[in-house]
């Protein structure tokens, strides 16, 4: 079947571009009724079948795994088919033949598809998205709202907003005669997207941002979270996402990685992961270099141990604030969040006071399945990350320099729940200081150094940069420690929590060993994600070859 050459025929503006409206979920509100029924609905029907999808066709391997709810891990959620290296090649190659076509579209037409994707997202899928989130991804309301029906609608409008401004960014001169342009290309290949877990939004806009640009994009989602990326994929194609420009494919990490970096046409990793999976296909992608056809983007957001630093001036009415938001911070979906508050540093005059008000509010947390909508807290994702957490908590249980403030329980025989837990220290190098957690640990020290050796001391302890929090309350204060901290954080909060990142308000990414700082829901991210041509046009034919400086 042959197309047309598609065309604009005017400059076309978009709709007026803002925040996702979001709902309190109150007890005999409308939205947490509609809620209930999606989450009963879903619980009830599961287990669901995903397939690979090539092309637009769905395709059942029989080659199978399971997503289970970690709230109840006996409940599969889904049963996934997996794609192998064979399938991948297909997706690879399927991926190719769309992407001349869709690169071709007017801008108008490729954003008219993620424009509609959030407007359905915001009222069809909603519910159905924000429950598969929670069934599977173990999120309780909020936390599903602000990502699933929030973010998500966020990233795919705001792209388009950012995606329009870059393509304004023109020559600001022309010579008599000249004109000068810049188009901004597609990548001259195809997007590799890694996919994390933690973040439904995240694995929306990992292939969504790229394909915007005019990319086609390969999509690899996390076995842990397949069933709401299928439905966030679903949701593009009703948009009107064209088949083969995002290829979704579940299945083992390293064959289908291996299949995609042995592609000349491999021309960007866009992944959300661990630093340690990071750095590996780094260096995978450096040793095939010599087989690609350009250069490849590689664009990576990985790990965090992030701070809340308190300065001396603090009052208690202070204190109690930052105690609040650490117990936000730290245990807000289970402290599964690459910008979770993980350790927290305390004037040893304050420290009292503060652990008191962290210990008392602790007490208030209760913990559950997501069905249950009262709870705070609930599961961790899996057995490998309730075995990693609860490791952290039993060293911190037998060793000499830490103490348990508050929780350190688990138990798995329902579904994998470690209890949010507090930990002080006497050693600012201590494991639980030093290392990724990823679960509801964090752990306070008491400092008596002063603030500015102390402020050192937190850009020295760990290879993270990504998000950090100061609490003072003089200006001057703030400002210093703004300065002695600015190359600990990529994300950095002054009197808030070091979570809860909003796209259009605060871009997000670290750097260190957190990441290459792109920040994800801002127009600097989707600069990785084109290639620009420089075109100069000359309307005056010139009528001879030598100069005036050539002249005898």
């Amino acid at each position: 079947m042959s197309y047309p050459q598609t065309a604009s025929l005017a400059h076309f503006k978009l709709p007026a571009i803002d925040n996702e409206p979001m709902y309190s979920y109150a007890p005999s509100s409308v939205e947490r009724q509609k809620l209930q029924a999606a989450v009963e609905e879903m619980r009830a029907q599961a287990p669901f079948e995903v397939p690979v999808v090539i092309n637009g066709e769905r395709i059942f391997t029989g080659k199978t795994e399971k997503q289970v709810n970690p709230s109840e891990h006996k409940q599969v959620l889904c049963t996934f088919h997996q794609a192998d290296a064979a399938l991948t090649q297909k997706a690879i190659d399927g991926a190719l033949a769309a992407r001349d076509r869709w690169e071709a579209l007017p801008f108008n037409e490729r954003a008219a598809v993620f424009l509609k994707a959030a407007d359905l997202l915001s009222t069809k899928y909603r519910y159905k998205l924000m429950a598969a989130t929670m069934l599977g991804q173990g999120k309780n309301i909020w936390q599903a709202e602000i990502d699933t029906a929030a973010e998500l609608a966020d990233f795919f409008r705001f792209n388009c907003k950012y995606a329009e401004e870059m393509y304004h960014q023109q020559p600001p001169k022309n010579a008599p005669g000249v004109w000068n342009r810049v188009e901004y290309r597609a990548l001259d290949g195809f997007v590799y997207a890694v996919t994390p877990f933690n973040f439904t939004a995240i694995a929306g806009n990992l292939p969504g941002a790229p394909a915007l640009m005019g990319n086609v994009v390969v999509w690899k989602p996390s076995l842990m979270a397949v069933y709401s990326n299928y439905l966030v994929f679903q949701l593009l194609e009703e948009a009107g996402l064209p088949a083969g420009v995002i290829q979704f494919i579940p299945g083992p990490a390293i064959e289908i990685t291996e299949t995609v970096l042995a592609s000349p046409d491999f021309s960007s990793l866009h992944f959300t992961g661990s630093t340690q999976v990071f750095r590996t296909l780094w260096k995978n992608i450096a040793n095939n270099i010599d087989n690609f056809k350009s250069y490849p983007r590689i664009v990576g957001e990985t790990g965090g141990k992030n701070y809340h630093m308190l300065h001396p001036d603090l009052e208690s009415s202070d204190l109690k604030h930052a105690a609040l938001q650490t117990i936000r911070g730290a245990f807000e979906y289970q402290g599964q969040k690459c910008s979770a508050t993980s350790r927290v540093y305390v004037p040893k005059a304050l420290a009292a006071e503060y652990k008191s008000y962290l210990v008392q509010e602790h007490a208030k947390i209760t913990q559950g399945p997501v069905h249950e909508f009262q709870h705070f807290s609930g599961p961790v994702i899996s057995q490998v990350s309730f075995d990693k957490i609860k490791s952290y908590i039993d060293y911190a249980a037998s060793a000499e320099d830490c103490e348990i403030l508050a929780g350190g329980k688990y138990d798995d025989s329902v579904g994998y729940y470690v209890q949010p837990t507090v930990i002080a220290t006497t050693n600012p190098k201590t494991k639980t200081m030093v290392e990724e957690i990823f679960g509801p640990v964090v752990t306070v020290y008491e400092y008596e150094g002063s603030f500015e050796e102390t402020c050192k001391l937190i850009g020295e302890t760990t290879e993270y940069a990504l998000t950090g929090a100061l609490f003072a309350h003089n200006r001057e204060n703030i400002v210093m420690g703004t300065n002695l901290l600015r190359h600990t954080a990529g994300n950095f909060y002054v009197n808030d929590k070091s979570t809860g990142a909003v796209v259009g308000q605060q871009p997000f990414g670290g750097g260190r060993a957190s990441g290459t700082n792109d920040k994800a829901g801002s127009l600097t991210l989707l600069t990785r994600f084109v290639s620009t041509r420089s075109i100069k046009e000359n309307f005056v034919p010139i009528e001879d070859f030598s100069y005036p400086s050539n002249l005898q």
